[in-house]
């Protein structure tokens, strides 16, 4: 599959898919789904070296709601904020829909953390095992709601 403007659009469904895969495969970033993230975080919940939640959303988007004990650094302030992060410590990285989460595991990678990105973000947490509804229209670009 070509980029050819008249046939595929630049950022392809399918092209985009063998991107994430590749990434997965050449081991550039670290994937878990939810259950596994859920359950690491509870089971070293208070020790040293179990590993943190990491929510990458806007402070807007946690105030509609997020995950009990997820340290809250956005994106944005990411990198002015790395002395905040648990040095030492796996990070299990998420936002709205995993694209924010997944800039951030690089940003994080290339600073020496250990840390992986949550699958599906927090609105498919919602959707799928919170048996939560996203409201059908609202939503902008990657995932957040306007």
């Amino acid at each position: 599959l070509a980029y050819a403007p008249p046939y595929a659009s630049a950022k392809d469904p399918v092209n985009m898919a063998g991107y994430l895969i590749e990434n997965i495969l050449e081991g550039r970033v670290e994937q878990v789904g939810w259950s596994e993230a859920l359950e690491l975080a509870a089971c070293e919940h208070g020790s040293e070296a179990g590993p943190v939640l990491l929510d990458t959303r806007t402070a807007d988007e946690v105030a509609r709601g997020s995950v009990e004990g997820a340290l809250h650094v956005p994106l944005d302030e990411l990198r002015e904020r790395l002395d905040e992060l648990p040095s030492g410590r796996r990070l299990l990285v998420f936002c709205q829909s995993g694209l924010r989460s997944y800039v951030a595991c690089r940003i994080l990678t290339q600073h020496g953390f250990s840390c992986a990105n949550v699958s599906g973000g927090y609105g498919f947490l919602e959707q799928t095992l919170r048996d939560g509804a996203l409201p059908p229209s609202g939503t902008g670009p990657c995932g957040r709601q306007v």
